[in-house]
């Protein structure tokens, strides 16, 4: 009778070690899978990243939701297609067509306009070609006709989308000269590259502001209401991709144009400039 209790009894502990080992499995289990609920994949422009917003932008947004954001910081188009391979799920990002074209084709959900700042033509202090101004196309055209050294992104970018436009603005679309390159990069290094050669470059005002090797450059063409730089932010459609986090996509964009969220994009400033101004309109 001793060995028939014993035995049960150690069924009995043997039992409750594995609902004990298997609650604590389900509870690291449902902590991880919060874990991962709370966080969202933003696809973004290296402009939002490289001048410095996200990461004042960020705090404020986990501070208030709980909720972390990776950026993946690229050129405006690779972050569109990122949304149209349901690789993130939000797009914050800056070409208007664009971005109402990925809506259009019912990979993003509804954009809504944040901020926007402006585009700056930079070049050397000299000012070799003379295109100091307010006038983008104008100084495109100088810049062609003398072969001036230029460096395009040539990315797909927002800025690079810009770029394109001012060059079709002055008919010289593929006519460029033969001091236009193309490095296929982001911002920051286009501005180093621009740098280092005395080249002029088109660059957002965000991340000219906030760049760490000026060397001698300087602003040259400003003022231009071609040079207006919009940024919009959506949610990637989870219609397309179902795994897109929809509650805490939904949240980053509701805080983001929300008062609190566009009062810190204003508060943002380099050197006392302020380098976003918010206009969300919900």
């Amino acid at each position: 009778m001793k060995t028939v209790n014993s035995f049960n009894l150690f069924q009995a502990r043997t039992g409750m070690k594995l609902m004990q080992a298997a609650a604590i499995a389900l509870a690291c289990l449902g902590a991880s899978l919060s874990a991962q609920a709370q966080s969202i994949v933003v696809a973004s422009t290296t402009s939002t990243e490289q001048s410095g917003l996200f990461s004042v932008l960020l705090p404020e947004f986990k501070k208030a939701s709980g909720i972390d954001v990776k950026v993946v910081a690229l050129g405006t188009g690779q972050a569109i297609d990122m949304g149209r391979r349901g690789d993130a799920d939000v797009l914050f990002v800056h070409d208007k067509v664009a971005e109402e074209k990925v809506v259009a084709e019912g990979f993003a959900v509804k954009r809504i306009e944040v901020m926007y700042n402006d585009f700056v033509v930079v070049g050397p202090a000299s000012d070799p070609l003379k295109v100091k101004g307010n006038d983008v196309v104008e100084a495109f055209k100088k810049i062609a006709a003398a072969n001036g050294p230029f460096i395009s992104r040539g990315d797909k970018s927002g800025t690079h989308a810009a770029e394109l436009r001012f060059w079709k603005m002055a008919d010289l679309a593929d006519k460029q000269g033969s001091g236009y390159k193309a490095c296929g990069c982001g911002m920051g290094p286009a501005l180093n590259m621009a740098s280092s050669t005395n080249a002029y470059v088109l660059t957002d005002r965000g991340t000219w502001l906030s760049f760490k090797n000026p060397g001698d450059m300087t602003v040259l063409v400003e003022g231009d209401k071609r040079l207006f730089n919009q940024y919009g932010v959506m949610l990637v459609n989870p219609a397309k991709h179902p795994h897109v986090k929809v509650v805490e996509g939904q949240q980053f964009i509701d805080w983001v144009v929300s008062p609190a969220g566009q009062s810190v994009i204003a508060s943002f400033k380099i050197g006392g400039e302020q380098l976003f101004f918010p206009n969300a309109v919900k």
